[in-house]
């Protein structure tokens, strides 16, 4: 199974696109998990909520929903992977208040930190199994055999990123699940991804893993609604392909805004997908 949805939902550019707009903002984590079945929340990466939040996160939505929870950068960008024993244990105790609904958490390295094969072993070490971890690496030396024997190791991914619709890491199976990040796409309206971009991805995760994948996949292209219109398309091809995928909404449910002019992502589009799903696109730029 792929689930597929956006790297957060409280974005206030998405009302109206995307939220309804008398839709109170404390209803829109209930509004999005009726329309999807999973969400990577990244503003644990800049202040580690209470307890209490996750807990009230994991009550507004549906049994099956899964939060990926991004790790606070104490630990990646300040801690810089050193000691990390205190902040994975207060990360945990903080986020398994989301119960049956916790996902995989997400490393995200600064890209000014180097190879550490020490420091990433001893990290995913202090995890211990009890969660499934991801490390988004961003310094092209950590790209060796040696910190994929580690991931391998501990049955972390190794973050699969899209940025400029192409890859900016090795496409490395490094776990038993995978787990893949679209930064920003080169169609237009910027920074949406064109269908074509998409299906690449599908057909490299058919390449890596054939027609059985567990893995998340997550948009983080927020500007203008690009993330949800892409996660739609992207769930549609990969559906096409033959992967099982999670629930997400019509492409008629979100519009997409490019500075002063609206362009919806349904009436009066004409670029199909490419395996014919029915998805169809913005008339754009398709890269």
């Amino acid at each position: 199974m792929l689930r597929i949805g956006t790297s957060g939902w409280q974005y206030a550019h998405w009302r109206g696109r995307f939220y309804p707009p008398g839709c109170a903002q404390r209803r829109w984590l209930e509004w999005y998990s009726a329309r999807f079945e999973t969400v990577e929340v990244n503003n644990t990466f800049y202040q580690l909520p209470a307890a209490t939040t996750f807990e009230r996160w994991a009550n507004d939505v549906p049994p099956e929903f899964v939060f990926a929870v991004k790790a606070s950068r104490y630990l990646t960008h300040y801690r810089r992977l050193e000691r990390p024993r205190e902040p994975v244990a207060r990360l945990l105790a903080h986020s398994r208040a989301l119960g049956p609904h916790h996902g995989p958490v997400l490393l995200q390295l600064p890209p000014n930190l180097e190879r550490d094969i020490k420091r990433l072993d001893a990290t995913l070490a202090e995890f211990g199994g009890r969660v499934r971890v991801a490390v988004e690496f961003r310094h092209d030396s950590w790209f060796v055999d040696e910190v994929a024997a580690v991931l391998r190791a501990h049955d972390a991914a190794a973050c699969l990123v899209d940025r400029g619709s192409r890859p900016r890491t090795p496409l490395w199976r490094t776990a038993e699940w995978t787990y893949v990040r679209f930064h920003e796409g080169i169609a237009r309206p910027r920074p949406c991804y064109g269908s074509h971009a998409l299906d690449s991805w599908v057909r490299r995760l058919e390449e890596l893993w054939g027609g059985d994948v567990d893995g998340y996949v997550y948009f983080n292209n927020d500007t203008g609604g690009c993330a949800l219109r892409d996660a739609i398309v992207f769930a549609l091809l990969a559906r096409d392909a033959g992967f099982g995928i999670t629930r997400t909404p019509p492409l008629a449910d979100v519009d997409v805004q490019s500075g002063d002019s609206r362009t919806t992502s349904s009436a009066g589009l004409s670029v199909r997908s490419p395996r014919n799903t029915g998805a169809r696109m913005p008339p754009a730029a398709v890269h």
